[in-house]
C-alpha cells in the first residue's frame, strides 16, 4: 500500500512541476507580447508598418482611394444643390452618397414609387365611395326591378283572370258551372 502511496505522491509532483513549468512559459509569452519597445527595437521597418496601416484604415483611407480612383475613371461627380431644404432633409439627402446623379436617381425612383402607390390609394379610395354610395342605390334600383318586373298590376291581373276563366267555361262547356278555385281567390280577395 505504501508503494501506491508513493507511486501517487510522485504524480502529484511531477504534474505540479509540469504546470509550473507551463506557467513560466506563458507569462514569458505574455511579456513578450506586450513589450513593445523591444519589437521597435527588433524590426523598425515592421512596426512603421504596422502603425501606418492602423493610421490608414482609421481615417477611411480604402474609401478615400477607392473615390479618387472612380474619380479619375468616370469623372467628376455631378455637385449636389446648395442647401435648399430643411437641415433634416439635407442630412437625409447627404447620407444617400455625393454623386449627385446618383441622388437624383434614387430620389426620381422614391418619388415614382411613392406615386404609384398613392394612385393605388386614391383608386382604391374611389372605388371604396363608388361602393358606399352606389351599393344603396344599387340595391333600391334592384328590389324596384324585381317588383315591376315580378309583380303584378290589378289591371293585368283581372284580364289574365277573365281569360283564365273564359278558357275553363269553354273546356267544361258550363256557364253555370261552380267557379273555379282562381275565380273564389279573386271574389275573396275583392279582386
Amino acid at each position: 500500500m505504501a508503494t501506491e502511496t508513493d507511486a501517487a505522491r510522485d504524480r502529484v509532483l511531477a504534474a505540479r512541476a509540469s504546470l509550473g513549468q507551463e506557467l513560466e512559459t506563458l507569462e514569458a509569452s505574455v511579456r513578450a507580447a506586450i513589450d513593445v519597445p523591444a519589437k521597435i527595437r527588433r524590426s523598425p521597418g515592421k512596426a512603421a508598418a504596422v502603425v501606418g496601416s492602423t493610421a490608414f484604415l482609421a481615417v477611411g483611407g480604402p474609401r478615400r482611394v477607392f473615390r479618387a480612383g472612380r474619380r479619375a475613371v468616370f469623372g467628376e461627380p455631378t455637385p449636389l444643390p446648395e442647401a435648399m431644404l430643411p437641415k433634416e432633409i439635407e442630412k437625409a439627402l447627404r447620407g444617400l452618397g455625393d454623386d449627385g446623379k446618383k441622388v437624383r436617381g434614387a430620389l426620381e425612383r422614391d418619388f415614382a414609387t411613392y406615386a404609384a402607390q398613392a394612385q393605388r390609394d386614391r383608386s382604391r379610395t374611389r372605388t371604396l365611395l363608388l361602393l358606399t354610395v352606389a351599393r344603396p342605390l344599387l340595391g333600391s334600383a334592384a328590389k324596384a326591378a324585381g317588383s315591376w318586373l315580378f309583380g303584378t298590376d290589378d289591371e293585368g291581373f283581372q284580364a289574365r283572370l277573365a281569360e283564365i276563366r273564359a278558357r275553363t267555361r269553354s273546356t267544361t262547356g258550363s256557364k253555370d258551372a261552380e267557379p273555379s278555385v282562381d275565380e273564389e281567390v279573386g271574389g275573396a280577395a275583392g279582386l
